[in-house]
């Protein structure tokens, strides 16, 4: 039996569904393009943290795995800027759904989502999307690792798991800077008291404002997992956080010996803004091809080298590209190449049948000739 099995009868490559394709012939998908949706709520979770709760007025049932993301695109001073931000809410309960933003300084989406953004807002927003999920595996026994709000996914699975009953041994530890910063930290108590096999763990940097807290301080070390999770060894293991902590995570359980095959990290940096750099070429000193790149709909025309990304190198032309994660996971950068080619090595963001018509990931793809690009 596959995890979550229950959950696999939402699982579709479009994923916003009409409530009455949904209750009579169950998840019947619309288009997979950008769709409407409106805030219903905000909650403070912590002094930068906010969850906000929405809905699709046209497609109200969202179905998605516990663990993907959502790519919102609010318009901020006459642009439309998209970020992918996991959903936190449980596909459980498909009829709204949540992201949980942490304010990141100088972020311009996610300070304006915590400036700016109420209830009755609305903004596009497509997805969900992503390989982040527990719903596949055969694993009963689970650590879930994280950081920061990088807490997220695996607060949905969580969540899911315990709208599903489902018969798992997951042991949560969660890594803050103080105690107040633990997001979701009353709900996790509570879950833990109603669910006999979810164990919860905080470690804190420091103790902030609670002298009394009696939770372990510092960062997660062998001999803490070893100490307080003496079978970690024999579980799947779930990490998501800021791509230090991430990197440091995986080396740390390498060392320890842990089979890394049951290892999962979420596939981008959460904590990030996006910034698009070119890939240095492997043989230094070596001349780069030059390529001619016109964009059909503006007539905008530059050139760029083998070793730029189209979408590095259409923003340092002035081009509007909308994009996100630009690691080839959100699929926001999906655009159709008319003329030429390119190298693509994508991270899921995109399936093959559209592939197959000629769009490309531009966030990942290099060009090997002269290029017209459908912008």
């Amino acid at each position: 039996m596959s995890l979550f099995e229950n959950i696999a009868s939402l699982r579709a490559d479009q994923r916003f569904v009409d409530t009455d394709h949904w209750a009579a012939h169950g998840a019947q998908w619309a288009s997979g393009d950008s769709k409407r949706i409106e805030c219903l709520s905000v909650v403070a979770e912590t002094h930068d943290v906010k969850t906000f709760v929405f809905h699709s007025p046209d497609y109200p049932a969202l179905a998605y795995e516990p663990g993907q993301f959502l790519t919102v695109s609010p318009v901020i001073d006459g642009q439309s800027i998209s970020r992918c931000y996991t959903l936190s809410s449980t596909p459980t309960r498909p009829f709204t759904f949540s992201i949980t933003v942490k304010r990141v300084p100088g972020g311009a989406v996610s300070n304006w989502l915590h400036d700016n953004l109420k209830a009755g807002d609305a903004m596009a927003a497509s997805g969900p999307a992503g390989v982040f999920t527990p719903v596949a595996g055969p694993a009963r026994k689970l650590l879930y690792l994280s950081a920061g709000s990088g807490i997220t996914p695996l607060m949905a699975m969580t969540r899911a798991a315990a709208d599903l009953h489902a018969d798992l041994d997951i042991v949560f530890v969660h890594s803050a800077r103080t105690p107040k910063d633990i997001i979701f930290r009353e709900e996790l108590t509570r879950l833990e008291r109603s669910m006999p096999r979810l164990r919860t763990l905080f470690f804190c940097e420091g103790l902030g404002d609670e002298p009394d807290w009696d939770g372990p301080i510092g960062r997660l070390s062998i001999d803490e997992l070893q100490q307080r999770i003496p079978d970690f060894l024999e579980r799947a293991v779930f990490t998501c956080g800021p791509k230090g902590y991430m990197d440091a995570t995986k080396g740390l359980l390498g060392s320890a010996g842990f089979d890394l095959a049951r290892y999962h990290q979420e596939s981008f940096d959460i904590s990030a803004e996006v910034v698009v750099e070119p890939v240095p070429s492997s043989e230094p000193g070596k001349a780069q091809d030059t390529f001619t790149v016109r964009l059909a709909r503006s007539g905008k025309e530059f050139t760029m080298t083998a070793d730029q990304t189209v979408l590095s190198a259409a923003k340092k032309a002035g081009a509007v590209v909308p994009s996100s994660c630009s690691q080839g996971v959100c699929g926001t950068c999906k655009t159709a190449v008319l003329e030429g080619s390119v190298e693509m090595k994508h991270n899921g963001g995109i399936r093959q049948r559209e592939i197959d018509k000629g769009l490309r990931l531009l966030c990942c793809s290099r060009p090997t000739s002269d290029l017209v690009i459908d912008l």
